[in-house]
C-alpha cells in the first residue's frame, strides 16, 4: 500500500477527459512517495478506492496539494495527482463536478469569488462557517480550517519596527509623515478594499499632509515590494503574510488589529459524497490542518521559492518532522 507507485488518472470518463484535455490539465507527473504510516492511520474499508487530488498551480498551493496526496495516501487511497491546475476557477471546477475529490480552498476566495459576495465576514470562524453552507449545495463539504491565512498585510524591515515601535497597522500613525513611505502592488493600489480604504480604516487619509501623500506611496509590479521593502525603498510593503520572502528578507507583518482584511484560511474540501462514505477522512486531514499556520506555510513556501527545492519534497519532508507519516 504504501510503496512508491505512479499516481494514475482517476475514471473520469469520457466527458470528463474530454473536459479535462480541452483545457489543457494534465495530472502531475511525480510519484506517491514512499511513506509509511504515522499520526495518520489507514481507513478501514478504503482499500485504495481511487480518488484525485487537485490543486492551483502558485506555490502555496502546490506544497498544500503535495500534503493532500499524502495524506490521502496515507489514509488508504490510491491517489490521482492532479496538482498545478493554472488558475482558480479551474481547479474550482473540477471539484464542482466531481472530477476532483479533495483540495484546499480559502475561505475568502470562495465567498468573494466564487461566491460573489461584495463583503467578506471579519470573524474567521463565522468566514468559515458561512462558506461551509452555502457550499453544502454544491456536494462539497469543508473540513475545519487551518490556522494559516494567506490574506493582505503590510510588512516592514525589523530594524525599522524597533526603532519606531511599529508593531500594527494602527502604528503607522505614530511614525513620522516623511517615514510613512509605502511600496504596493497596482491592483491593490487601486481595489475598492484596498490601500485607500484601509488608510481610512485606521484613521490615515490618502494624499493628506498629515496622513500618507501622494508621493510617499509607490506603485510596484507584484513581487517587487518586497525587495524594495527590504533595501529600503519604503518603510511599508504590501505583501501576503505566508509568502517564504517574508522570513528570506527579514520583514516582520503588521498586526491587523480592526480586522480590515478579508481572511483567507485554508481549509481541506471534499466531494461530500467521498466524506459520508468515509468520514474518518476529515479526521485525517485535521491532524494535517491544526498544524499549518502562517509562520509554518512562510517556511515552506521559502523553500521552495528561495532554496528551490520541490513542492512534493517540501510537503513530504514537513509531515516527517510532524509525525503524521514517516519516510521510508
Amino acid at each position: 500500500m504504501f510503496g512508491t507507485k505512479k499516481m494514475k488518472v482517476a475514471a473520469l470518463g469520457v466527458v470528463g477527459l474530454v473536459a479535462l484535455s480541452g483545457c489543457g490539465l494534465q495530472p502531475a507527473t511525480s510519484t506517491v512517495p514512499n511513506i509509511e504510516s504515522g499520526a495518520i492511520k489507514p481507513i478501514d474499508g478504503v482499500n485504495d478506492e481511487k480518488i484525485t487530488v487537485t490543486s492551483k498551480n502558485f506555490t502555496e498551493q502546490l506544497v498544500l496539494g503535495k500534503i493532500a496526496v499524502i495524506t490521502a495516501d496515507a489514509a488508504g487511497f490510491d491517489v490521482t495527482d492532479m496538482s498545478n491546475v493554472p488558475g482558480s476557477q479551474p481547479s474550482r471546477n473540477l471539484m464542482l463536478t466531481g472530477q476532483s475529490q479533495i483540495g484546499w480552498e480559502y475561505t475568502g476566495t470562495a465567498w468573494l469569488t466564487y461566491m460573489g459576495e461584495d463583503k467578506a465576514i471579519p470573524d474567521s470562524q463565522q468566514q468559515w462557517e458561512a462558506v461551509k453552507e452555502r457550499d453544502a449545495k454544491n456536494n462539497l463539504t469543508w473540513g475545519k480550517p487551518a490556522p494559516l491565512n494567506n490574506t493582505y498585510a503590510f510588512a516592514v524591515r525589523e530594524d525599522f519596527a524597533k526603532k519606531y515601535n511599529v508593531k500594527s497597522l494602527d502604528d503607522i500613525g505614530k511614525v513620522p509623515v516623511d517615514q510613512r513611505t509605502m511600496c504596493v502592488e497596482s491592483e491593490f493600489n487601486s481595489r475598492s478594499d484596498g490601500l485607500n480604504p484601509m488608510l481610512e480604516k485606521y484613521g490615515l487619509k490618502r494624499g493628506a499632509p498629515d496622513g500618507v501623500p501622494n508621493n510617499n506611496i509607490s506603485v510596484m509590479d507584484t513581487g517587487t515590494v518586497y525587495a524594495a521593502t527590504a533595501k529600503g525603498d519604503c518603510n511599508f510593503g504590501e505583501v501576503f503574510t505566508t509568502d517564504g520572502r517574508i522570513p528570506a528578507l527579514n520583514l516582520k507583518v503588521l498586526q491587523d488589529d480592526k480586522e480590515f482584511f478579508p481572511k483567507y484560511n485554508a481549509s481541506p474540501v471534499f466531494n461530500t459524497d467521498l466524506v459520508k462514505k468515509h468520514p474518518e477522512l476529515e479526521d485525517r486531514f485535521q491532524e494535517v490542518a491544526k498544524l499549518l499556520d502562517d509562520k509554518t506555510m512562510q517556511q515552506l513556501n521559502y523553500q521552495v521559492d528561495v532554496e528551490g527545492k520541490d513542492p512534493g519534497d517540501v510537503a513530504l519532508d514537513w509531515m516527517d518532522q510532524q509525525g503524521l507519516v514517516k519516510k521510508k
